[in-house]
């Protein structure tokens, strides 16, 4: 990020990741420790309703906290935050962005507020969030 304050309105947060794989899924649970079925055994997703596999939520909320930590030094978070809004599906390719909607101060430290998304190819929400950056 640039020297320059930051306005209302500015995207300080872009990046772009490459599709989610079954490869990918099975690295995830091995990482995390999240075995569920649900991420990896397509015969149990079937037999739940659902048509494949999908991702697990905190791999894609990884994906956005990379995105901000990428953007912003880890130093200057004050808050992350996010919520769940979407299944990701499998083959997703996820875009998570970060805009300044609020220019703070707290104790004598200027701060902006950033209103995060992650969404898929076809402009789905999977999650949103909130962060706090020092400036």
């Amino acid at each position: 990020m640039s020297a320059a304050i930051p306005s209302v309105g500015d995207r300080l947060v872009h990046k772009e990741f490459p599709p989610i794989t079954r490869h990918r899924l099975a690295l995830y649970c091995g990482a995390s420790g999240d075995h569920n079925p649900i991420h990896v055994d397509l015969d149990f997703a079937r037999a739940a309703g659902f048509p494949d596999v999908f991702s697990h939520g905190m791999l894609v909320m990884g994906y956005l906290g990379q995105a901000l930590t990428d953007a912003v030094a880890p130093s200057r978070i004050r808050s992350f935050s996010t919520r769940f809004a979407a299944i990701t599906q499998l083959g997703a390719k996820l875009t998570c962005e970060g805009v300044v909607t609020e220019l703070i101060e707290h104790h004598g430290e200027r701060r902006a507020k950033l209103a995060l998304t992650t969404k898929d190819q076809n402009g789905e929400i999977k999650l949103a969030g909130e962060a706090i950056i020092a400036l």
